[in-house]
């Protein structure tokens, strides 16, 4: 069962696929902030530190299954829209690349929501036209994390292709309606996260990864609620720390005008965004994965751009059931 992951991050998708039955025998990922998280939790992977667009396919390891999330911010209602005419969306290309010359029996791809946007119709029908065209049964789904045992509102699109051969396609399991919630995730982390504004000068005595960004807040992040209560999933961990989601302990935020909104001055508890560790907890991290950073900006982007863990083990074993009779 050797997989191989691509532009694999820290390995959220790696450590649901491996709890899952699955080994990532070999990894590539160009972000040098990220490696010593990644060897750190992979220790029994391959990593490759190189530019993708350098790899010749005879230099990755037959496996067989490739999966990745090639990058999402020229996709991102958020970023730059630009799609595929972006530097980044075209390195969907490589992807496709190396599927076709490893001819894996299955890959998964994971990409934001922006991706389906209809500026992007084309281009994204044109990918999925490539996927078929080397050899592959291909479906896709928009779905929510939360309803995949991630305590986080998170819409993301996965396409998963089987090849021809095997002469079935993937499908998606039904998703479930018993959300798990923020206090199923960090009600029981109650010991107070350092605060750090830049680079981080000392680490938490008992909790790693428990460190919080101490930043201003925006116009943009006052123009709307940015608390969910301890009974609710979490809003979506972004890769950023200044636009992590608060803290539950604080009452939601109170719409004074159009747009803007203010802390509430009764709030039993003050407002502060959740630590890393917590955003962690959200993406359904375990504990002892631990995130390698001196900034904390690092540690805040390298969680809020992973595949929760549990989301990518629901469907890591559907596949791995799917494709073991064969």
């Amino acid at each position: 069962m050797n997989i191989i992951s691509l532009f694999a991050g820290c390995g959220g998708l790696d450590l649901g696929f491996r709890l899952a039955g699955f080994n990532p025998v070999w990894a590539n990922e160009y972000d040098k902030s990220i490696w010593d998280t990644y060897q750190f939790n992979h220790s029994e992977t391959l990593l490759d530190k190189r530019d993708i667009r350098k790899i010749n396919s005879d230099e990755i390891p037959d496996c067989i299954g490739i999966i990745g999330g090639p990058p999402c911010q020229s996709w991102s209602a958020a970023g730059a829209k630009r799609g595929i005419d972006d530097s980044r969306g075209q390195l969907f290309w490589e992807y496709i690349r190396i599927v076709r010359d490893k001819q894996p029996l299955f890959f998964l791809a994971e990409n934001v929501r922006g991706i389906l946007a209809a500026r992007n119709k084309d281009a994204f029908s044109y990918i999925l036209s490539q996927f078929e065209e080397i050899g592959y049964r291909v479906s896709f789904q928009l779905v929510n994390a939360k309803s995949f045992g991630v305590p986080q509102d998170r819409q993301r699109v996965i396409v998963i292709g089987y090849r021809d051969d095997l002469g079935l396609g993937f499908e998606f399991p039904e998703p479930g309606t018993d959300f798990l919630t923020l206090q199923d995730a960090i009600f029981d982390l109650q010991a107070e996260p350092i605060l750090v504004h830049g680079k981080l000068d000392k680490y938490h005595d008992s909790v790693a990864n428990h460190e919080c960004a101490d930043l201003g807040f925006s116009s943009i992040y006052m123009s709307r609620n940015r608390v969910r209560s301890w009974g609710e999933p979490s809003f979506t961990i972004q890769a950023s720390g200044r636009h992590a989601p608060l803290h539950p302990q604080a009452s939601k935020m109170i719409l004074v005008g159009k747009d803007k909104r203010i802390f509430d001055p009764n709030s039993p508890q003050p407002y502060r965004r959740l630590s890393v560790r917590e955003c962690a907890r959200v993406q359904t991290f375990p504990d002892d994965f631990i995130f390698k950073y001196k900034y904390i900006a690092d540690g805040y982007k390298m969680v809020g751009n992973a595949v929760p863990v549990n989301l990518a083990r629901m469907l890591a074993k559907k596949i791995y059931a799917d494709i073991s009779a064969f």
